[in-house]
């Protein structure tokens, strides 16, 4: 992959992110999802690449854009996978809260795990944990081996959950370990991404989340040096079948990193579309919008914070009247 197209990416995240950003509060998850899709996907056509959804918005016939097999780019340039999330949080945006995100991620074609729009059990870690967790292991086993990692007492450590029913189990094991929680209403991209940061006092994630969300979350790890495991967990007898064509028989098969982006290279690009711990989200200021991303490219180790000064009198179509 060419590393100009790290760069180009941030464009297409910063559409989607001042697209969507204008719904904030406003009660319409579905239109803030619309406004940043439309806004992706009209980028996309300038971008120099030959680019292949893999995780999208949904197959051809439920998404008109940004839809699993779309080509995306101006065809010329590499050919490669592509991972979207033009708004990483609907509800987050729709009810004004915490950590919402543009996303992309891309690595060389072939490279990427075509994760099927289920539920996936996730672990991940920063840097200094890896290879030191085990999806399979309890959790009180994991939340030792962090906290040895990092030099840390198990009261020390943050872990983030979706704050969901089904994580109950999981939350009173952490309680009981005595270490702290951050639950959240949606978002586990960015709390993965949090892991690799020491100043988002993020150490672990952990319960499930989106299969696909876990695909471009690996991306991003994979870009700081992290790690994510996962395993899918299929609710019906119809996901039971997309997991046998993909080849997976054995549900209790753990995706590690190399699983679910392959390769020594991969570029990943998020904008903040409402403040969170990592990145601020978009400011409106009246002829003017600013916006803070995050690009990272996985072979050359590169983490970038991009913040973009953008005026609004060029862009009408982001208005809502």
């Amino acid at each position: 992959m060419e590393r100009s197209l790290s760069m180009e990416l941030v464009r297409v995240t910063e559409a989607a992110a001042l697209a969507s950003a204008r719904w904030m509060g406003r009660g319409n998850k579905d239109e803030a999802d619309r406004a940043a899709t439309e806004a992706m996907r009209d980028v996309f056509d300038t971008i120099p690449m030959k680019g292949t959804v893999v995780i999208g918005e949904g197959e051809m016939d439920e998404a008109p854009m940004l839809y699993i097999g779309e080509k995306l780019g101006n065809g010329y340039g590499p050919r490669v996978d592509v991972a979207v999330d033009p708004l990483e949080g609907t509800n987050i945006v729709a009810s004004g809260l915490w950590n919402a995100l543009a996303v992309i991620a891309i690595a060389d074609h072939g490279n990427l795990l075509h994760a099927p729009d289920m539920y996936m059990d996730k672990i991940a870690v920063g840097p200094e944990a890896v290879g030191q967790v085990d999806i399979n292991a309890p959790v009180l086993d994991n939340l030792k081996a962090v906290a040895k990692a990092k030099n840390k007492d198990i009261e020390d450590l943050v872990v983030v959950l979706l704050n969901r029913k089904r994580h109950e189990q999981i939350i009173e094991e952490i309680r009981q370990a005595g270490a702290r929680i951050k639950l959240l209403p949606d978002g586990d991209v960015a709390a993965a991404l949090n892991t690799a940061f020491d100043d988002t006092g993020v150490d672990m994630l952990l319960g499930s989340g989106g299969a696909p969300e876990g695909v471009l979350a690996a991306v991003g790890l994979k870009c700081l040096g992290g790690e994510l495991q996962g395993k899918l967990l299929p609710q019906n007898d119809e996901e039971l079948d997309r997991c046998k064509a993909m080849g997976i028989e054995d549900l209790s098969k753990v995706f590690y990193m190399n699983d679910l982006v392959k390769g020594d290279d991969a570029i990943f690009a998020a904008t903040g579309v409402t403040d969170g711990e990592l990145l601020k989200g978009v400011r409106f200021k009246g002829t003017s919008a600013t916006t803070q991303s995050l690009v990272m490219r996985a072979k050359s180790g590169t983490v970038r914070f991009v913040d973009g000064k953008h005026s609004m009198k060029k862009k009408p179509d982001l208005v809502i009247k």
